[in-house]
């Protein structure tokens, strides 16, 4: 709800997880993908609210079960990793103590118990040293380290689900593939389901299984990774691939979607792609149907590959 009416964030998204696997969120700003997430750990700040539809983990219905209830949840089987490890951190505690924390949240441990598996956690990051760290501040840590710190706060229980929204978006290129490496490897051991909001479509090609598109709250395409990738099926998600710098030809322009994200407060009818889209005609002013190939779905008038 804004002054200016009712905006729908996040509208008739759909999908399932299967333990172990990596699910990537792709999109523009303001498609979705981070309130998504949230609505997902029952985060959505007021005056945001989830008004209907339904979010079952491990068969329990998450809309509408009491705070205790999910808050018990959040943290032990549900976790999130936040996009700047630097605001979710105390400045005043320990690396240690917030770990501790976290871990007698949940459940009866000694302090030092607490510290012994925060130390273990983070040396499976791969932060050198775990043990004499823990008792660091978060300013003595370098952005890449504190996003370990991130990770392995959402690791101490050995949750089911970790969400992450674009936690490597504000580290340098080398740091993050470290990052990547390390999660990957980290959801393989563990059987941890995970998945990861991003922009970059760069980072999900080497990260994720599977690949999600949003687009004005909506899933766009859907399917593996590497298959919508390499001939996506809906004109927006080819859009964002030729907007790769590594998509260019040297000393050429770079090519862009024109235009802009409409307004989740006065969407187009039919198609919400459509005024942006070189395909667009007529029929778009109609709901787009899904197509299905295969594992994929793509919600369309105009499918690429049914075009060729």
């Amino acid at each position: 709800m804004t002054r200016a009416g009712v905006a729908k964030a996040v509208d008739g998204v759909s999908f399932d997880l299967a333990a172990g696997e990596i699910l990537g969120l792709v999109g523009e700003s303001g498609s979705g993908k981070s309130v998504t997430g949230f609505s997902l750990l029952g985060l959505v700040d007021p005056p945001g609210r989830i008004v209907g539809g339904s979010i079952r983990f491990q068969g329990r219905e998450l809309v509408g079960m009491p705070p205790a209830a999910l808050r018990a949840l959040r943290g032990r089987h549900l976790a999130m990793v936040f996009q700047d490890p630097q605001a979710t951190l105390n400045p005043v505690l320990t690396i240690g103590a917030q770990m501790a924390l976290a871990v007698q949240a949940h459940e009866r441990a000694s302090d030092r118990a607490a510290l012994d598996r925060a130390a273990a956690v983070l040396a499976r990051v791969g932060i050198p040293e775990a043990a004499r760290r823990l008792s660091a501040y978060p300013h003595e840590f370098s952005g890449g380290m504190r996003q370990r710190v991130a990770i392995a706060t959402a690791l101490l229980h050995g949750p089911a689900l970790i969400v992450a929204d674009e936690p490597t978006t504000a580290l340098d290129v080398s740091i993050q593939a470290q990052i990547l490496a390390k999660m990957k490897a980290l959801a393989a051991e563990s059987g941890t389901a995970l998945i990861w909001i991003s922009h970059d479509l760069a980072t999900v090609s080497s990260l994720a299984d599977r690949v999600l598109v949003m687009y004005a709250g909506r899933i766009v395409e859907s399917g593996p990774v590497g298959a919508v990738l390499r001939a996506p099926l809906h004109p927006y998600t080819r859009g964002l691939l030729d907007s790769l710098p590594a998509m260019a030809t040297p000393g050429e322009k770079l090519r862009q979607i024109p235009g802009a994200a409409p307004s989740l407060l006065a969407l187009p009818a039919g198609c919400a792609f459509a005024p942006r889209c070189p395909r667009a005609d007529a029929a778009c002013a109609a709901p787009p149907p899904e197509v299905a190939q295969g594992s994929r779905r793509a919600a369309c008038h105009h499918p690429l590959e049914a075009a060729a």
